[in-house]
């Protein structure tokens, strides 16, 4: 492979790094009682807790809910990702990479 097609893949790679930054996945929990949204990237933008559906006296839910929304985003944007960069696996595997 030459260094043409090398500079070529690392502009797909850096492409699909600035789709994956730009991408928000949102999860719900509680049926809305919490919402977490996430990047593609795996970071958390935006942890949202509404306080109607929320039991005071059950802080042990409401924990859960957190925990379970955070655990279903990051395994939504770890799949993503690895859609995204599947094809260049790939061809990275041709490289000996």
């Amino acid at each position: 492979m030459g260094r043409f097609d090398q500079a070529k893949m690392l502009m797909q790679v850096k492409k699909i790094q600035k789709e994956l930054q730009n991408m928000v996945i949102k999860v719900e929990q509680g049926d809305g009682a919490v919402v977490v949204e996430i990047t593609g990237e795996q970071k958390i933008k935006k942890v949202h807790i509404d306080p109607d559906y929320v039991d005071l006296d059950d802080i042990g839910q409401l924990e859960r809910w957190i925990e379970d929304a955070i655990k279903d985003a990051i395994s939504q944007s770890q799949k993503v990702a690895t859609e995204k960069m599947q094809p260049m696996m790939g061809a990275l595997g041709s490289l000996g990479l």
